[in-house]
């Protein structure tokens, strides 16, 4: 399995959350432990930009050859940007899915809850293989 990014939080549905500590609007995408059990990704549904999300709700899928899997909303807020890339190109959540196989940008309303650090994922990960 690949590295976990540190600086990231996560979801126990295995999305990752980026920017957090920087302001009110965070990057989300699928982690690579999610990706890597997909198998090869051939189509991405993600929220629509302006929509609004609720943390927890499934906001989209992630079609692969052997399965579809929501992908869940690790925050609540305003989605202010899809990546367009990704939709086009859904192979990049498996080639990069830290980097340009991210999945939308929120701008977050309240606090997030639940989130676990790179360690609690780990963790998380290895109890659930």
């Amino acid at each position: 399995m690949s590295s976990i990014p540190e600086e990231l939080s996560y979801t126990k549905e295995h999305e990752w959350v980026a920017g957090l500590d920087d302001g009110l609007t965070v990057t989300v995408g699928i982690t690579a432990y999610a990706a890597e059990s997909l198998g090869d990704v051939v189509f991405v549904q993600l929220p629509e930009a302006g929509g609004t999300i609720e943390a927890g709700d499934p906001v989209g899928e992630v079609e692969s050859t052997k399965s579809v899997s929501d992908i869940y909303a690790p925050v609540s807020g305003e989605v202010v940007e899809v990546n367009q890339t990704v939709v086009d190109d859904p192979s990049l959540v498996n080639s990069d899915p830290y980097g340009e196989g991210w999945l939308f940008r929120v701008r977050i309303e309240g606090a997030p809850e639940e989130l676990l650090t790179a360690e609690e994922y780990a963790t998380f990960t290895t109890a659930d293989s």
